[in-house]
C-alpha cells in the first residue's frame, strides 16, 4: 500500500481536542447587532440555487436563506412551522391539511399562496426534486379550498411523522407566477436568480466568483433578519478558503469544507469555532456507487470483490480520526428510529477473498497482472472524498484492477454521473435525513428521473427492493415500518447496488464572532433569520 499515514495534525486525536465541545452554550445574554455583511465559503457550485428543484446542501446553503419551507425544525429537532402554521393529518394518512402564513409576500412583492404550494408539490417536488419523487410517489392532488389552506391527498397513507420529518429538506416552495407557463422548470432562469419570501433576498450571481443576497426589508418575521448582506464566495481550494478565514475574508465554511489539518489548526485559534454542532440533521456516509451498464460491474461477485479490497479501518484511522467510523448499511447508527439490529452481510478486508471472486467471476489477470479498467468519478465536496478516490485506486490496483480518476467541478460530477451515465464508479456521500424514505430509499427505488441527482441512476432494478421501499414510505404503524427499513438495509447490502463503508458527521468552521449560529440540526441549510455579527 502506498498510502501512508499521515502527519500528527491528521490523527483522530488531533481532530479530537480541536473540535469544539458541541454543547458549549455562549454569548446567550448579548444583545443582537443589526448589519454587517456574513461572508461564506462556497466550495463547489452546482449550477443550481432553487432547493424545491434540487435537495443538496450546496443548494441549501444559498437557496435555503432566499427560499423558505413549510416546516423546518428547532433547536430540539423537532418540527416548527415557517410557511405553514399548523397541519392536520386524517386517520386514514390519506389527507393531510396545511394552514398557511397569512401577510406573507414573495420578493416581487405578490402575495404567497396555497396556489404557490399546490404548484411546487404537484410540478416540482412529483416531479423533479431529487428526494421528492419518491418521497410524493403516491400524491395525487393538493387542494386549495382558500389561499391560506392546502391539503395534500395521497392514493396510499403518508405517514405525518415521515413528512414532517421531510418537509425541512424537502418542503421549499417557489412562486407559481415565475414558473407556470413559462417552459422548461429545470431551464427557467429563476432557477439560478431565485424569488422566495426569505429573510435574504438574492442580488446576483457571478459564475465562479460569488452570489449575494441582501436583507429583506418585508420579510414576515419581526425585526429579522439582523444581517445587511450575506456573500457565499466560490472558492474550489480549500487550503486557501483557510487562509482567507485567518485573514478575515471569510466568516464561515460549512459541511467539512476544509482540509483535515486545517480544519484542526483553526480549532486551535480563538478567533474560530471548530464544531460538529448544527450538523445532527445531517449525517453522512461515503459511497462507492456501481454503473450496472458495465458488464464487469453488474455482476455481483465484482462488486463485493470490490468492497472486500479495500481496507475501511485503516483508512479511518489514519485519515479521518474520531469524526468517522465503518459505516453498516444506508441507515447509519445515529438513526436512533430506524437503524437495524441485523444489518446483512459486511464485507471486511480480505485480498484474497477478493481475487478469488474475480477468479470466479471469470475476470482472470492477463497481462501486467490487470483483469480489466475502470473510470471513477470522485464528487468535488471533500478532501475525504479525494482522498478516498485515492484510497480506492490504490487498493483496487493490488487486486488487478486498474482505476482511472476523472476529477470535475460539482456540476460535471452531477451531469456525467446522473445525466449522462458516463462514469463506472463514483463516490461522494448519501446524506441522511431523519427517516429512510426522505434521503436514503432513492438511491435503491428504481424509476427515478433521469438526471435526478443522489438517486437511482445505476441501472438497478430489483422489484422486491421497490416494493419494500413503496410498503415502508406509507405505513402508518411505527413498529411495521422499522422492520421493512431492516429488510431494506439486509437486501441493500446483499446486492450492493451502492456500498456505504464509512460514518461521519460535519465539522462547521466559523468565525467567533457569529452569534446564534449552529442553534438547530440542520443550521448550514436553514434561513439564517436569527444569525448576527458581533464587533
Amino acid at each position: 500500500m502506498d498510502i501512508t499515514r499521515r502527519a500528527a495534525l491528521l490523527t483522530s486525536a488531533a481532530i479530537a481536542s480541536s473540535v469544539a465541545f458541541p454543547g458549549r452554550s455562549v454569548f446567550a445574554q448579548e444583545t443582537p447587532r443589526k448589519g454587517g455583511v456574513f461572508t461564506v465559503h462556497y466550495g463547489a457550485e452546482q449550477r443550481q440555487l432553487n432547493p424545491s428543484l434540487q435537495a443538496s446542501t450546496g443548494v441549501y446553503i444559498i437557496g435555503g436563506k432566499i427560499q423558505e419551507q413549510l416546516v423546518d425544525l428547532d433547536a430540539a429537532g423537532n418540527p416548527v412551522g415557517v410557511l405553514a402554521t399548523s397541519w392536520e393529518a386524517a386517520p386514514d394518512g390519506k389527507t393531510i391539511t396545511f394552514k398557511l402564513r397569512d401577510g406573507v409576500k414573495w420578493h416581487d412583492g405578490r402575495p404567497f399562496t396555497s396556489a404557490d404550494v399546490q404548484f411546487t408539490a404537484m410540478e416540482m417536488w412529483k416531479k423533479i426534486l431529487n428526494y421528492g419523487t419518491t418521497l410524493q410517489l403516491f400524491l395525487t392532488a393538493v387542494d386549495t379550498p382558500d389561499p391560506l389552506t392546502a391539503v395534500f391527498r395521497y392514493e396510499r397513507p403518508m405517514p405525518l411523522g415521515l413528512l414532517l420529518r421531510a418537509l425541512p429538506d424537502l418542503g421549499y416552495i417557489s412562486p407559481r407566477h415565475l414558473y407556470e407557463g413559462k417552459g422548461d422548470i429545470r431551464q427557467n432562469p429563476v432557477n439560478l436568480a431565485p424569488v422566495g419570501t426569505g429573510p435574504f433576498k438574492f442580488v446576483a450571481y457571478e459564475r465562479g466568483q460569488h452570489v449575494i443576497a441582501d436583507r429583506n426589508p418585508d420579510y414576515w418575521r419581526p425585526n429579522a433578519p439582523y444581517l445587511d448582506r450575506i456573500v457565499w464566495r466560490v472558492v474550489t481550494d480549500r487550503s486557501a478558503a483557510a487562509a482567507q478565514m485567518e485573514a478575515g475574508q471569510i466568516h464561515y465554511s460549512p459541511f467539512s469544507g476544509l482540509t483535515i489539518s486545517d480544519a484542526a489548526r483553526l480549532g486551535k485559534d480563538k478567533r474560530f469555532i471548530v464544531t460538529t454542532k448544527g450538523n445532527e440533521g445531517n449525517a453522512r456516509t461515503n459511497t462507492i456507487e456501481f454503473n450496472f451498464r458495465r458488464k464487469e460491474l453488474a455482476d455481483i461477485r465484482v462488486r463485493r470483490a470490490i468492497a472486500h479490497a479495500l481496507d475501511i479501518p485503516f483508512f479511518i484511522e489514519n485519515f479521518l480520526g474520531d469524526y468517522a467510523k465503518r459505516g453498516t448499511g444506508p441507515v447509519p447508527s445515529v438513526s436512533t428510529d430506524f437503524y437495524p439490529a441485523d444489518n446483512g452481510p459486511q464485507y471486511p478486508f480480505d485480498k484474497k477473498l477478493a481475487a478469488k471472486l474475480l477468479d470466479e467471476a471469470g475476470f482472470k489477470a492477463g497481462a501486467g497482472g490487470t483483469r480489466f479498467s475502470l473510470r471513477l468519478h470522485p464528487a468535488p465536496w471533500g478532501e475525504d472524498i479525494t482522498l478516498f478516490a485515492t484510497f480506492i485506486q490504490q487498493s483496487l490496483a493490488e487486486i488487478g484492477i486498474k482505476v482511472e480518476i476523472v476529477r470535475t467541478d460539482g456540476g460535471g460530477f452531477l451531469k456525467q454521473v446522473y445525466n449522462d451515465w458516463d462514469f463506472d464508479l463514483a463516490t461522494g456521500w448519501h446524506q441522511y435525513r431523519n427517516d429512510p424514505a426522505v434521503s436514503t430509499t432513492v438511491w435503491y427505488r428504481s424509476g427515478q428521473p433521469k438526471g435526478a441527482p443522489w438517486t437511482n441512476q445505476w441501472d438497478w432494478t430489483n422489484p422486491q427492493m421497490d416494493k419494500i421501499i413503496d410498503d415502508a414510505a406509507t405505513e402508518i404503524d411505527v413498529a411495521k415500518r422499522k422492520a421493512l427499513y431492516g429488510d431494506f438495509v439486509r437486501r441493500a447490502n446483499t446486492e450492493l447496488p451502492i456500498w456505504t463503508p464509512i460514518e461521519q458527521i460535519f465539522l462547521t468552521a466559523i468565525t467567533a464572532k457569529a452569534r446564534n449560529h449552529s442553534n438547530t440540526p440542520r443550521w448550514g441549510s436553514s434561513s439564517w433569520h436569527d444569525l448576527w455579527l458581533a464587533e
